[in-house]
């Protein structure tokens, strides 16, 4: 028994015209915005309003980013924005970081003396040796 399996699934459907539902509705509910804007409002205010309901309507209909609709995107930063971050680790600057206290190696019988000179060059040289 054969049966067809569904290719293009991601694809949406061209119902009216050239034009998915989702964007045949954002155009249609900014053209019914801007009707209103000129409807009830001065000329001058209404063009300006509607300039940035056509941009911004026309972003989400046709506009990706990256292979995503623009609806995402501003969906995915209208999230980010409201929600709690965690920070993990925090910069300190180096002129207000607490200091080391130095341990006093020499109180031990046969350790050979490590002064701060030798311990900043032991440092210095580790760190440029685990960073190749």
């Amino acid at each position: 028994m054969e049966y067809q399996v569904p290719q293009f699934i991601e694809v949406e459907d061209k119902i009216i015209g050239p034009l998915t539902l989702k964007q045949f509705i954002y155009l249609a509910g900014g053209i019914g915005l801007c009707v209103l804007f000129f409807s009830y409002l001065n000329i001058v205010v209404a063009l300006l309003l509607s300039a940035l309901v056509v941009g911004f309507v026309a972003a989400l209909a046709f506009y990706k980013i990256n292979g995503k609709p623009f609806v995402e995107i501003i969906e995915a930063g209208f999230s980010y924005y409201t929600s709690a971050k965690l920070f993990l680790w925090k910069h300190e600057d180096p002129t207000t970081a607490k200091e080391v206290p130095v341990v006093n190696v020499s109180a031990v019988r046969g350790a050979p003396k490590l002064t701060r000179g030798k311990l900043t060059e032991l440092a210095w040289s580790l760190d440029i040796q685990t960073r190749k």
